[in-house]
């Protein structure tokens, strides 16, 4: 068998192999770059990578007292627990999907509608101004979201409430209700992260070609034509990589602000994946049975992100790799 010549080429009057030490050869030309790159990769190894470890005892019977590796081997015993025999998993798939589903529809263009017309600002004051209030919520925790919405729909002396009466009406009792809960988890999502997620569509905008708006201005096309012919195209890219991440985490409803506005009467609509976790897993310490609900999760949210990376891929667009 007739070996594979190796191609060299002269650098600074050495010959050198290109496909052996380009890598060598760009880690000490950005020797500093990569010396940025190692906390990254140890917050990813450490805390992302070597977790994984525990997910062993989604098939044991696990026991804090006999330890990861000691715990008696079940198989896929909890599995089957979660999807057939509990009874849960229907309706926390229907809960989590449908929140998930509507912020996808609603709360996903939301920023980037934003962004759109805050780019269409020609004063500069004004547009920063309006950029600084709507980025404000973002940094308001969900405990103080939950406390305006409480003071906001309370049905007994909540501001809505009070108003409605005033007037001689009913309220509606929001806040109780199983059928207003997806609706208000979607508005205060809304409300709180979509000035903030327009910084990543104003960041595209900006480089968009400003010769190319001037040319369509001399060929007569109005403001709502360059929307749609030359700024939305600019930014598809970046829309197509920002809906691949945001389906692989179809499954993640946010914990902390379903749980805040969680009750007993509205239990039917607020239990989803992440809060039955918690209280399955931490408060009655059903560590494998939650460890193989948590493990579901993550699969589907992996294949979510491979499917919808192929997909864009295909459409011919880059994806996220």
């Amino acid at each position: 068998m007739k070996r594979k010549k190796e191609i060299t080429v002269m650098v600074d009057g050495k010959e050198i192999t290109p496909n052996k030490t380009t890598l060598r050869r760009s880690m000490k030309k950005h020797k500093w770059l990569y010396v940025m790159l190692i906390p990254g990769l140890l917050y990813f190894i450490l805390f992302r990578y070597v977790p994984m470890a525990g997910l062993v005892i989604a098939f044991k019977d696990y026991s804090p007292f006999l330890g990861l590796w000691e715990s008696p081997w079940v198989g896929f015993k909890n599995f089957t627990d979660f999807f057939m025999t509990s009874g849960d998993f229907g309706r926390l798939l229907r809960n989590t999907l449908g929140i998930s589903l509507l912020q996808l529809a609603l709360q996903f263009p939301a920023p980037i509608i934003l962004a759109l017309l805050l780019n269409e600002l020609r004063h500069q004051w004004y547009k920063r101004t309006i950029q600084t209030f709507v980025y404000i919520p973002h940094f308001v925790s969900w405990v103080i979201v939950a406390s305006l919405t409480y003071q906001l729909f309370n049905s007994s002396d909540g501001l809505l409430t009070q108003l409605i009466q005033m007037s001689g009406g009913s309220a509606p009792r929001i806040l109780e209700s199983s059928g207003t809960f997806w609706g208000l988890i979607v508005g205060q999502d809304i409300w709180k992260e979509t000035g903030y997620g327009t910084i990543i569509y104003l960041a595209a905008l900006s480089g968009v070609d400003q010769e190319m708006y001037e040319a369509a201005r001399v060929d007569g096309a109005g403001r709502w034509q360059m929307m749609w012919h030359i700024t939305l195209p600019a930014i598809k890219s970046v829309i197509i990589i920002m809906l691949i991440l945001r389906v692989g985490s179809i499954l993640n409803t946010g914990y902390e602000q379903i749980f805040l506005m969680r009750n007993d009467l509205n239990i039917a609509t607020s239990e989803v994946f992440d809060t039955y976790i918690y209280t399955r897993g931490i408060v009655q310490g059903q560590y494998s049975y939650t460890t193989a609900a948590g493990m579901f999760k993550s699969i589907v949210g992996m294949i979510m992100v491979l499917g919808a990376n192929r997909i864009a891929k295909a459409a011919g667009e880059s994806g996220i790799y």
